[in-house]
């Protein structure tokens, strides 16, 4: 670990500024032996994340420049475009946020060792759910039987005008595509502003992220994770596309 990072006291919810982490190094900011629901909060709301454990301790970053992307600006490509018409499923939100975050903890990914969401991370992140601060959205495709399965999916944490995607599995082909797609429309019309991707990839280029400066980027945290949304998140059927296929599997 380097030297000069800051390990955070139990129960306390100051954050070093993540500029000099940015300068200095390669956006560590501190780390911490827990990892709690209030913390998490805390730190959202100053640009940084909680990267990885590693030892019992929590490593938090802060990246620079920061993707994200405004949900006006969204692209959808002309073959997801097609895919979206054409295929038959479901995209629900909150049916079953333990199921997606366990299935982004344990799906391969290309080019990766492992997953970053440790059993620790599955719990905060659980509970930041229940106290409706975390969401997900599913996709749904249907059996040989027309039951419902579970496909694709994503979460992330809501503060104010602002949500933190976190991260995505796909089970069946644009099955993640297809509920990023219908989210983020639907997380406008709620009031969100921004979506916070964190990292810049090909992926999320073709959605239409964007790269901003940090400084801006906490600029926009501070003014919109004090709002409040048009219309809660809450639980609901997203959309559907064909007919509908039954009880879930």
């Amino acid at each position: 670990m380097a030297h000069n990072i800051p390990l955070l006291s139990e129960g306390c919810l100051q954050f070093p500024d993540p500029r000099l982490a940015i300068a200095e190094h390669d956006g560590l900011v501190a780390v911490s032996r827990d990892l709690t629901a209030q913390r998490l909060l805390a730190a959202y709301q100053q640009g940084i994340f909680p990267w990885f454990e590693e030892d019992g301790l929590f490593f938090w970053f802060a990246t620079a420049p920061r993707t994200v992307l405004r949900p006006q600006r969204l692209h959808i490509g002309r073959s997801l475009a097609k895919t979206i018409r054409n295929r038959h499923y479901a995209v629900t939100v909150n049916q079953n946020f333990p199921a997606v975050i366990s299935a982004c903890a344990t799906t391969p990914r290309p080019h990766q060792g492992g997953s970053w969401i440790a059993p620790a991370f599955q719990v905060t992140y659980n509970e930041l759910h229940r106290i409706g601060r975390a969401h997900s959205f599913e996709c749904w495709y249907p059996d040989e039987n027309d039951h419902l399965l579970l496909a694709g999916g994503l979460y992330g944490v809501q503060i104010g005008r602002v949500f933190f995607g976190e991260s995505m599995f796909a089970w069946q082909n644009d099955a993640s595509k297809i509920a990023f797609a219908h989210a983020v429309p639907f997380l406008q019309r709620c009031g969100i502003a921004l979506i916070d991707c964190q990292q810049d990839t090909p992926h999320l280029a073709r959605f239409g992220s964007e790269l901003m400066a940090f400084d801006d980027f906490q600029a926009e945290l501070n003014s919109l994770t004090a709002q409040t949304l048009a219309e809660p998140i809450g639980q609901r059927l997203l959309q559907q596309q064909g007919a509908w296929f039954g009880k879930e599997g």
